[in-house]
């Protein structure tokens, strides 16, 4: 028995997809908003504050591994409705808040492990939503590109892993901007086509980041946007980015002239 710990986006559906293809039992606990999943027969929609009647639920599944996947928005502590256990936690996850989203989810999975549950990655059934390394477009990058790559790739590892910040666009070897908490979507969004295009979007996971749970995710949406914006680019870590429909990323990055490549 898998527990699911589900947010908002579509990576969720294809997890469950998989597993549900692979007959494996599972249940839901739906930490979405609006109780996305709550046509789910399997779907249980939780307060995250009750952490008490989580960790209940997972014990009466007689569960032991549990994997967390799509964007889990991170909750008002001041709105939270706790119980118990919840307010045992809270002090935890208030200071743990202070530094950040990825910060709360890491003080999750430990009061998970404490209880004996184990946070397993989000694409162990889905190893197909990952890329090896390699291009995997006609075009490819030039000299010139793989060196603005570089810069890039080594400006992300800087970051701070408690930081929001997986994504960034280089243009003429400089960054000209980084993503904010808002997402990659707005950050493209924000800049004029002017200042961005030819520019290279590059997403990969912070230094240090907690992989079970946090990895970045495009889509066809992602190759859209930045087609639309004059990115001639994107850039993704090898195992570990997902891509979300990915033979109709890369046939649309083939036929608009965008490259793709993990590395």
């Amino acid at each position: 028995m898998i527990g699911l710990f589900l947010g908002e986006k579509d990576l969720p559906y294809e997890i469950i997809k998989k597993i549900e293809r692979k007959k494996i039992k599972y249940f839901i606990i739906d930490l979405t908003k609006n109780n996305k999943f709550k046509k789910n027969k399997n779907s249980f929609f939780i307060n995250i504050g009750k952490f008490g009647e989580i960790l209940k639920l997972i014990k009466l599944k007689k569960c032991r591994k549990v994997i967390f996947a799509g964007n889990i928005i991170k909750p008002k502590i001041s709105k939270l409705k706790l119980d118990f256990k919840g307010l045992y936690y809270l002090p935890r996850i208030v200071k743990a808040a202070k530094l950040g989203d990825a910060a709360v989810l890491k003080v999750l999975i430990k009061i998970l492990s404490e209880n004996n549950i184990n946070v397993i990655r989000l694409n162990t059934f889905n190893p197909e939503l990952t890329l090896k390394r390699g291009f995997y477009t006609k075009l490819k990058p030039s000299k010139n590109e793989k060196e603005q790559i570089l810069k890039g790739t080594k400006t992300l590892k800087k970051i701070n892993s408690y930081n929001h910040i997986q994504a960034l666009i280089i243009r003429d070897n400089k960054i000209i901007s980084k993503e904010t908490r808002k997402g990659t979507k707005e950050m493209i969004k924000s800049i004029s086509k002017s200042k961005i295009k030819k520019g290279i979007l590059i997403k990969l996971p912070k230094a240090k980041q907690d992989l079970r749970v946090d990895l970045p995710t495009i889509g066809i949406d992602t190759f859209k946007d930045c087609n639309k914006a004059g990115i001639k680019g994107i850039v993704v870590k090898s195992n570990q980015n997902i891509i979300l429909n990915k033979e109709v990323c890369i046939k649309y990055a083939n036929q608009n002239k965008l490259f793709l490549i993990a590395i």
